[in-house]
């Protein structure tokens, strides 16, 4: 049985058992009191505009009503509207994105904290934190961006920013929902939640299905997309709402399997010019399958009025195996990267790939990154409230923290005879890498907020105590007996401070600006600084003409910055992290509201919100180094970072009324680098600019029934999005979804 056909059955056990706790407090449909809202709250860190407008520091909520706008399953389209956020695509579905903040590395989001409801959800956030699992973005209800001296609270990561996912809440009174929809491609999307609450005890399920036949062909016709199955439930019990001391305790469970045909094979600039989505031959038999599982235990209790204790055990573990090309051997092995970097100078090799001639044994090797992770911990975070004139408030947060990856990785050989793969040479597991990587990781956190008038002031301090550890078999002991095995170590103890100002002159303007540290750990190899800085940002909030907006600038100055071997950019695959000297990232950022129709609206009903963001972003090297990083290299001062853009601008413009809604999205991103340089960026080392448009409707038929549709690239714009994996890779070319989504 699958493991999501057994959740399933898990989750109507649940459902029917909630039922029968909840036939006396349910009678009839009154609202949850007010209280629980803290219940339902307190995995977010902002909750709603409102938080994000008087904060100290930089951030975005993103809402469930703008998750529901575009109907987007990408989070990478998704976050193009977050201003400070740098994207690159790089299978068209948003799978595993790369994702930056603020400058920050992108590759694999490996730079930033990512949560979710609170928790670090990377597979394994301090010992691995390449993000090869991603939470479904068509499960959420809410996104929230944090910038910023915002985000000191949260780490390990402080540089950048963190990002946290908020899942599906469970609702005041009984409700849900089911969403079909197809689209061209054979994209299909399921999703269907229950839930529901009374005095003592609440409760949500749900399933997420999404799939796709790949908008990339293969010469034999084979399926290049996906299919994804979510599956989420929680239970919560609570005291009543009148009780001396109120508590709840909340657990989550979610699980999700993924199996996709995706490649780290991309194109040679010439073939991407004759059709920039076809796959080689030699990609056939490259496969990911994976599944994920998330366990969380959630105690929240007011012991008075003014003190809240939240805390949360949690287990995450994730299972993937990547079965990929990775090089081909005529006369002597040349990875896949090489060969499409420079096919002219391996002739033989490239036409190997294409499979326009066949190959002996052996020529193809196809690895298969087999990994396990697991993470796991307890976090409690207390705040108190106190005093009248002058308003104080104290957060003290502790987190207890272990995770390890799993390497047990082999490479099958294969040869190509008649346009199939046949496999020559079957592998022994564990012949490729054979090791474990791991971490125990103490944080803590104190965070001072003073409220006087009209000005807010928040100092704070992290610490993070981080023990890295690998262990090493060697290719030669699958067995793991220890007879060759390389041991060693790397400690990081660190202090993180940071401060945030915010000063309302009225309603309508407001200034807010901050300094903090930014720190990402190093990895386990011995004389690897951890990644440090200096981080500023300054900007205003305002609402004056009509207009709504925020304008901040930032400035980053690293003292080190890391690197990381990845075979996601171009590497051996081995993770290890160097010292990429010193570095400056200065940018700015823009977000802009207007109603069009403010004032001039002849119908009475209709709105037309215009909502505009802008982002400037200078990164660049500022010492000289050589590395061997693909995207790095040999480095002089002034050098741009790779796969930064300069400038990027979102756009949105939506007429809608109680009765429809029609979205229009624009957005550009400026051509950028993808190995560092200056001056005029060559051919071969860049990324063109692109300008892609979205179009969304939605028709409420009645009060439950709704139906909607969602264009994405609606000129079908052929454009490049990154050289990584390996090779030209491009975007997602027109494609168009319609669905029907009924509410009860």
């Amino acid at each position: 049985m699958k493991k999501s056909t057994l959740f399933t059955f898990l989750f109507v056990t649940i459902f029917a058992f909630a039922q029968e706790q909840m036939q006396d407090s349910t009678a009839t449909t009154q609202e949850v009191p007010e209280v629980l809202d803290e219940v339902l709250l307190s995995s977010n860190i902002l909750g709603s505009k409102f938080e994000v407008k008087n904060r100290t520091g930089s951030a975005y909520y993103v809402s469930p009503q703008e998750l529901q706008q575009f109907g987007y399953t990408d989070v990478n389209k998704v976050l193009r509207a977050v201003p400070g956020v740098s994207i690159y695509e790089e299978d068209g579905f948003g799978l595993r994105p790369n994702i930056s903040l603020r400058g920050s590395s992108p590759e694999r989001s490996a730079r930033i904290t990512l949560m979710e409801d609170n928790v670090l959800i990377a597979p394994a956030p301090y010992s691995a934190p390449a993000a090869y699992y991603f939470p479904t973005v068509g499960r959420l209800e809410s996104i929230e961006v944090l910038k910023g001296s915002s985000q000191v609270q949260y780490g390990p990561f402080t540089t950048g920013g963190a990002i946290n996912m908020i899942s599906k809440k469970i609702p005041n009174e009984f409700s849900g929902n089911v969403r079909l929809n197809i689209g061209n491609y054979s994209s299909r999307n399921v999703e269907a939640t229950l839930g529901d609450s009374g005095e003592n005890f609440g409760f949500v399920t749900q399933f997420y299905n999404y799939s796709s036949d790949g908008f990339k062909s293969l010469g034999n016709g084979e399926n290049t997309g996906f299919d994804k199955t979510d599956v989420l439930g929680k239970l919560r019990w609570n005291t009543k709402t009148d009780a001396r001391i109120f508590q709840s305790l909340t657990f989550k469970l979610q699980y999700s399997e993924e199996d996709s045909n995706e490649t780290y094979l991309g194109l040679t600039d010439s073939d991407f010019q004759v059709d920039p989505y076809q796959r080689y031959a030699a990609s056939q038999k490259d496969n990911m399958v994976n599944e994920h599982s998330q366990y969380q235990l959630n105690h929240l209790i007011k012991p008075a009025s003014n003190i809240t204790v939240n805390t949360t055990a949690y287990f995450n573990e994730f299972k993937r195996n990547w079965y990929k090309l990775d090089d081909v051997t005529l006369t002597e092995r040349v990875s896949i990267s090489s060969v499409l970097a420079r096919p002219l100078n391996f002739p033989d090799e490239y036409d190997a790939l294409l499979g326009a001639t066949d190959t002996a044994a052996d020529a193809l090797g196809v690895k298969a990154n087999n990994r396990s992770y697991e993470s796991k911990g307890i976090q409690t975070k207390a705040n108190f409230n106190f005093g009248e004139v002058w308003l104080h408030n104290i957060e003290i947060g502790f987190r207890y923290h272990e995770d390890f990856e799993d390497r047990f990785q082999w490479k099958d050989l294969y040869a190509l005879q008649n346009g199939s793969m046949v496999r020559t040479t079957v592998a022994i597991p564990g012949s490729d890498a054979n090791r474990i990587s791991s971490a125990h990781a103490f944080a803590s956190h104190l965070l001072y907020k003073l409220s006087i008038d009209n000005l807010t002031i928040t100092p704070g301090l992290r610490y993070e105590n981080i023990n890295l550890k690998r262990e090493d078999y060697g290719k030669n002991d699958p067995n793991r007996a220890g007879t060759d095995l390389s041991v060693r170590e790397n400690e990081v103890d660190v202090f993180i401070p940071g401060i945030g100002i915010h000063y309302k002159f009225s309603n309508d303007a407001a200034i807010f600006g901050g300094i903090h540290k930014g720190f990402a750990p190093p990895g386990s190899q011995e004389g690897t600084d951890p990644e440090e800085s200096l981080n500023l940002e300054l900007g205003t909030r305002f609402s004056m003409f009509g207009i709504t907006g925020e304008l901040v600038g930032f400035y980053n100055d690293y003292s080190n910055l890391l690197g990381s071997d990845l075979a996601a950019t171009g590497g051996t695959g081995t993770l290890e992290q160097f010292n990429a000297g010193e570095a400056t990232v200065a940018g700015l950022e823009v977000l802009l509201n207007y109603n069009l129709l403010n004032g001039n609206n002849p119908v009475g009903n209709l709105r037309l919100p215009l909502t505009v963001s802008y982002t400037f972003t200078d990164a660049q090297f500022s010492s000289d180094f050589e590395s061997d990083d693909s995207i790095f290299g040999t480095v002089m001062k002034g050098d741009q970072i790779p796969y930064i853009a300069k400038n990027q601008f979102n756009i949105t413009a939506a007429l809608e009324s109680s009765l429809f809604n029609l979205s229009l999205s624009g957005r550009y991103t400026d051509a950028f680098r993808t190995q560092a340089g200056s001056g005029v960026i060559p051919s071969s080392e860049k990324i063109s600019s692109n300008f892609i448009m979205d179009l969304a409707g939605r028709y409420n038929y009645s009060e439950r029934v709704s139906l909607f549709a969602n264009v994405i690239n609606v000129l079908d714009t052929e454009y490049e999005v990154a050289r990584l994996p390996a090779g030209l890779r491009p975007g997602a070319p027109f494609m168009i979804n319609a669905g029907i989504n009924y509410t009860f």
